[in-house]
């Protein structure tokens, strides 16, 4: 019986590590459908963080990270980036176990993650004899390359691409300045993907999972309206650097808001019971238009004054 149970937790250590690989593997050779599934690799250790416990589930990171920096052969600024995915998986896990709220449990995984991005970046710039600002600077640089690159892979005109090729020194200048919101945001992000896909598959497996309630009829917090407020008045200083504070300020009030608007459109499709097909559809739209991103941002954003899932209304009568 004990021997059945240390073979099983073996075999799920190596399905933990493997498919974290796997993951790890399409991101750095298959760039664009990597890009994606980058998004992914916290999944399998908050699963087996969840399933093993803290110090077996900590094998798991701790092993692909080993087995990342054999395969690249050096320790390079991706494996910090992966190891700070790694992390935020197995933060995710402890924080579900804890039975925290859902607004902590997104502020305490973000916090943990910036804290240990700052350090690994001062920690390879330590190592690699090269400033921060240069270190972030190149990595921007080659995001714009890989972007350029996936454009021209969707056969986009050649007309826009010259105008592009015109704007990337400007574009380079400002994505600099605003990468401090847009790590931000890009955490949240990959944290709210995360639990939405892991809740589900937790349950199934007879696994804790944190009671968040239903997650469609999340809105954001009310003061965070003076903080858009805020942001937006710090825009029209005359000074760029209150510019630019107000900038990746409204950019992380933006993501947030993002959120809600989602709850709300969440809402409607399970109001009115949206079969998953339609659902996936309109999310894939959702996902692809910018245009329609701000619209739910807007959604998000009003909801505290139009209130349109009329929750209040809703509590009063029950």
């Amino acid at each position: 019986m004990i021997q059945t149970a240390r073979e099983n937790i073996i075999k799920d250590i190596i399905r933990g590590v493997a498919i974290t690989i796997v993951i790890f593997v399409v991101v750095v050779y298959m760039p664009f459908p990597g890009f994606l599934c980058s998004l992914f690799i916290p999944l399998p250790i908050l699963y087996y963080r969840s399933k093993l416990g803290r110090k077996t589930g900590m094998i798991i990171p701790v092993a692909a990270i080993f087995i990342m920096i054999v395969m690249t052969g050096r320790v390079n600024i991706q494996i910090f980036f992966f190891f700070e995915l790694l992390l935020l998986g197995f933060i995710l896990g402890e924080l579900i176990e804890m039975d925290v709220s859902i607004e902590k449990t997104f502020l305490y995984t973000c916090s943990v993650v910036m804290f240990a991005g700052v350090a690994s970046l001062i920690f390879y710039s330590n190592i690699s004899n090269t400033n921060i600002v240069s270190l972030v600077s190149e990595y921007v640089a080659k995001n714009i390359d890989f972007t350029m690159a996936m454009y021209r892979d969707m056969d986009v005109s050649e007309e826009s691409m010259q105008m592009l090729s015109g704007l990337l020194e400007s574009i380079h200048y400002v994505l600099i300045r605003i990468i401090p919101a847009m790590v931000i945001a890009s955490t949240l992000f990959v944290i709210w993907v995360n639990l939405l896909l892991a809740m589900p598959v937790l349950r199934r497996q007879n696994l804790f999972c944190s009671d968040f309630g239903h997650l469609n009829l999340w809105k954001a917090p009310d003061f965070f309206v003076w903080g858009v407020i805020g942001a937006g008045v710090m825009l029209l200083f005359p000074v760029n650097t209150f510019k630019l504070l107000g900038l990746n300020a409204l950019i992380i009030f933006m993501t947030v808001y993002f959120f809600a608007g989602i709850a709300v459109i969440s809402f409607y499709f399970e109001k009115n019971r949206f079969p998953v097909i339609i659902r996936v559809f309109l999310y894939s739209i959702i996902a692809l238009q910018q245009l329609i991103q701000l619209l739910v941002v807007g959604l998000g954003f009003f909801d505290i004054w139009l209130n349109f899932r009329k929750l209040e209304i809703k509590k009063s009568s029950s």
